[in-house]
């Protein structure tokens, strides 16, 4: 999907000010409440906003220690595997990978004993071969999107620039 430089701008403040209503960004933005909402419902059904929910962190939720734990399955049983991930709530993500194994998670715990017990729940999971655990020690960059929206916005604008000279 392309996103323009006005969906840049709306995403840009969507993300930095997320509290904000509709008719606000309308005027910060300087388009009409109309233009506004349809490039949002846009978005939307393209798939490129997936939530309005706040961030939330596991941290503060008693849950600081952060863990990815690789899991190699057996051959045929990814679907079944995953599906039991899903409820196992200290999972907070997890991902079908290429590589050492054949899926990431994302593991919260409370403490490493508790991360031990997480583990060991997943390695009794029918179809788990093995686990590889790797603990995070700080976060280095946050979850961000700003930076390739508007990495996105700048090529699409030198595009058009470009088409336009041509």
């Amino acid at each position: 999907m392309a996103v323009d430089e006005l969906d840049t701008r709306i995403l840009r403040l969507l993300l930095e000010q997320p509290r904000t209503s509709v008719r606000e960004y309308a005027r910060v933005l300087g388009v009409a409440r109309g233009t506004l909402q349809a490039r949002l419902d846009r978005l939307e059904r393209d798939g490129v906003i997936t939530g309005t929910g706040p961030s939330l962190s596991p941290a503060a939720l008693g849950h600081p220690v952060l863990a990815f734990v690789h899991i190699e399955v057996t051959q045929g049983h990814l679907d079944e595997v995953g599906d039991a991930l899903a409820a196992v709530p200290e999972i907070i993500e997890a991902f079908s990978i290429t590589g050492g194994g054949d899926l990431l998670t994302r593991v919260a715990a409370r403490d490493n004993g508790h991360l031990e017990d997480v583990i060991q729940q997943l390695i009794q999971l029918p179809g788990v071969v093995r686990t590889r655990t790797e603990m995070a020690l700080r976060e280095r960059v946050p979850h961000r999107l700003l930076p390739l929206v508007e990495s996105i916005g700048r090529a699409s604008a030198a595009s058009a620039a470009s088409t336009a000279r041509k």
